[in-house]
């Protein structure tokens, strides 16, 4: 694969530092580059057997962006606790992230062992998630929260403006109807895991008695939940 289209391939164990173009990438998009290394390690990956990869950051990032959206929600809206929750779910959520990573371009510029690359990983929703709140989290270490919450509200402005997340939760939704219905509650079983452990995908049934069951795939458990029970609401509901 070309790597200035579709990332970097990084040798297991090797030293590498930022790349140029990575570099003005970051710079581009509002990030506060100042120690390359930190930036490096954002943007790499566990399989690339480096001892320094983007999991710290993603944990610090996590907290950057859940307290940033929340306060947005709270300022920008009247709704109730509830609801906010349900928005800041939809908002900071794994998916969420990666659609975010995915339009300011991270993709091209993860740093992923070969296998890892080979299996597709620079498009997981799993990887590109985690390293939207790595970047975050490198950004809180070189510039502090108010800088950070400035950049997280100028990229996750659309989203809330736009009511991203602001229709009921389908988990939600279908509970609400089995009780409407006067049926048992829905059951959710896995039914399949498959693929390597950076690119895992869960395929999830639920059903309810007496009534059908719906099955869907996703990159992790709680979204195949998700997408199992809307197809159920569509089907049944």
């Amino acid at each position: 694969m070309n790597a200035a289209k579709s990332g970097n391939v990084a040798k297991a164990g090797a030293k590498a530092g930022l790349p140029a173009d990575a570099r003005e990438w970051l710079l581009e998009k509002g990030f506060a580059v100042r120690d390359e290394d930190l930036w490096y390690e954002a943007l790499t990956h566990g399989s690339t057997g480096n001892a320094r990869d983007y999991q710290r950051l993603e944990f610090l990032g996590d907290r950057v962006l859940g307290l940033t959206v929340a306060a947005l929600l709270y300022e920008r809206t009247q709704a109730a606790e509830g609801a906010l929750a349900q928005r800041l779910n939809a908002l900071v959520s794994r998916s969420t992230c990666a659609a975010v990573a995915r339009e300011i371009g991270a993709a091209r510029h993860l740093n992923l062992g070969k296998q890892a690359r080979d299996d597709g990983a620079a498009d997981s929703d799993n990887i590109l998630g985690d390293v939207m709140e790595a970047l975050l989290g490198a950004n809180f270490v070189e510039a502090g929260f108010e800088a950070s919450s400035d950049l997280i509200r100028s990229i996750w402005d659309s989203r809330i403006t736009g009511g991203a997340g602001a229709s009921k939760h389908p988990k939600s939704a279908l509970q609400e109807w089995a009780a409407g219905n006067r049926r048992k509650g829905p059951e959710y079983a896995i039914i399949d895991r498959s693929g390597p452990d950076h690119m895992a995908e869960f395929t999830v049934r639920v059903s309810v008695k007496n009534v059908g069951e719906a099955e869907a795939t996703a990159s992790s458990k709680q979204e195949a939940e998700t997408e199992a029970a809307r197809l159920f609401m569509e089907r049944f509901g």
